[in-house]
């Protein structure tokens, strides 16, 4: 058994797979997730498991250059927002239209489907190197 945060077998192939520049999407229940993608879907029910939950799991394991979100989170979902970007750190956060957001994901490696309820909870993390 895996000794790290994230025990999910299916998520935990797709980090490992990740090169450099690489996008991973973490994103709300109702986000569209674009053929191509692959779709890993956690979402049981309302909020379970919530967005943070599960970034705080892949960012345990993933080394993350950048991400963007979208212009609307810190608005409309004031809160998902601030602890997104406690979590993020240091990491650089850019920030593009929720329309722009949707099209990115189309160039993602995976799109990873959380059961998270609050609008616009949704981040593209760009793979970085550990060198």
């Amino acid at each position: 058994m895996k000794r790290t945060t994230l025990l999910h077998a299916e998520l935990s192939e797709v980090i490992a797979r990740l090169g450099h520049g690489d996008l991973l999407v973490i994103g709300d229940a109702g986000l569209p997730i674009p053929d191509g993608p692959r779709r890993i879907d956690l979402a049981v029910s309302a909020n379970v498991p919530r967005f943070h939950d599960v970034l705080a799991a892949v960012l345990a394991e993933m080394q993350v250059e950048s991400a963007l979100i979208a212009d609307e989170l810190a608005s409309a979902s004031a809160g998902v927002h601030a602890e997104l970007m406690r979590q993020l750190g240091r990491t650089p956060v850019a920030c593009v239209s929720h329309e722009q957001f949707k099209a990115m994901t189309r160039n993602a490696r995976a799109v990873v489907r959380t059961g998270e309820f609050s609008p616009y909870a949704n981040v593209i993390l760009r793979a970085g190197v550990v060198f």
